[in-house]
């Protein structure tokens, strides 16, 4: 019979064996990866809430295209409404005025707006600190200041005028150094600053600038869309601009497919690309007109980590890592008019518990979608 030998520790003697060291390595990379993962966030996911809005909306106001959009501190959310309804449905309904305010549970507790003071082709606004809201309407020169309820604080540029050659709509555009516009398409207001950015040149033919100014209106700045000597032929379209809390400010450059960054001072950063690819084959027929970075907004985090950009070539919305501007999700059920999908998205906002809204221009609708992790 074999006598029972006692283990041997190898490790006691200074040494160590094959299976020891297999064992270490193990660890080891199991203790990269989950550094790996601590590094890396989890990618937010969105669902579709059939409930938001409460509808039917308040005197069964029926609101037109939904040209822009915004989100509040409360977490109620602002529809910019064209009001270009079928005239017929008139006999059922009442037109929505201009701004439609819901609360976060999807109940309008505001509606007004003048659409002669407001201007035409309403498409952006934002909520700064205090709850006033600066709104731009495209067919205009100019910038406009209200309080959530309704009250003209500071309008910016002589209404009636465009920062043109002769004042008129077709006028040569000037991009001058002054706070006047031409077919502004949005606007932000710097939360460290104050400073007021907008984005002046909606459509080829008006202005291709970013103008700064004061938080009174005053004209501090301005500079163009980047572009290196083989880009000369694309049309500057500066049609949404967002600035991070970090000082940095997103610049839809739609023709280009892509999104610009500057600092605050318009020194060019890089661009951040938004690809696609067509599901149809495109001979015969019209194929990516409509651009893959249309609106952009930030997640809610203090890292802003994730860029929700509208995407119309694909009728979706794309997640980006705004460090490495790779398209890492996107959301949405594509082109159409059923729960979930869009019919050309023209505005998205993002609350402080990360859920996603998104206008429609010719869906004539705003959806909710939940972010459900992580």
């Amino acid at each position: 019979m074999r006598a029972n030998t006692p283990f041997r520790n190898e490790s006691t003697t200074g040494r160590r064996g094959p299976r020891t060291v297999a064992l270490g390595v193990v660890a080891a990379l199991c203790l990269a990866l989950l550094a790996g993962a601590a590094a890396q966030p989890e990618i937010p996911q969105h669902e579709l809430d059939p409930a938001w809005p409460s509808v039917p909306l308040p005197d069964r106001m029926l609101t037109g295209g939904l040209g822009g959009m915004c989100v509040d501190g409360r977490g109620h959310v602002f529809a910019l409404n064209r009001q270009n309804v079928v005239p017929e449905d008139l006999d059922g309904a009442t037109l929505a005025p201009p701004i439609v305010e819901f609360d976060p549970d999807g109940v309008v507790v505001g509606a007004w707006g003048d659409p002669e003071a407001l201007g035409g082709r309403l498409h952006d606004c934002h909520a700064d600190a205090d709850g006033n809201l600066w709104i731009i309407a495209a067919a205009t020169g100019v910038v406009q200041k209200y309080s959530r309820d309704g009250e003209l604080l500071l309008r910016i540029g002589e209404a009636g005028r465009y920062d043109s050659s002769d004042g008129t709509r077709t006028g040569e555009p000037l991009n001058s150094d002054r706070a006047q516009f031409f077919l502004p398409a949005a606007i932000d207001v710097d939360a460290e600053t104050g400073e007021v950015y907008v984005a002046d040149g909606e459509l080829p033919g008006g202005n291709q600038r970013i103008a700064v100014l004061s938080p009174d209106g005053e004209f501090l700045r301005q500079w163009p869309l980047h572009r290196t000597d083989e880009e000369r032929g694309v049309t500057p379209v500066p049609h949404c601009l967002r600035v991070s809390r970090d000082g940095l400010v997103y610049v839809c450059d739609r023709e280009a497919d892509r999104i610009q960054v500057f600092d605050r001072e318009g020194a060019f950063i890089r661009n951040i690309d938004v690809p696609w690819e067509p599901l149809t084959p495109s001979e015969g027929r019209p194929s990516g007109t409509r651009g893959t970075a249309v609106v952009v907004a930030f997640s809610p985090d203090p890292e802003q980590r994730w860029l929700y950009v509208v995407n119309q070539n694909r009728v979706m919305v794309d997640v980006l890592d705004r460090r490495s501007g790779e398209v890492v999700s996107s959301f949405g059920g594509g082109p159409g008019r059923y729960r979930g999908q869009f019919t050309l998205p023209h505005g998205i906002g993002v609350d402080a518990n990360g859920h996603v809204y998104v206008a429609e221009q010719e869906g004539r609708r705003i959806q909710k979608f939940l972010r459900v992790s992580p």
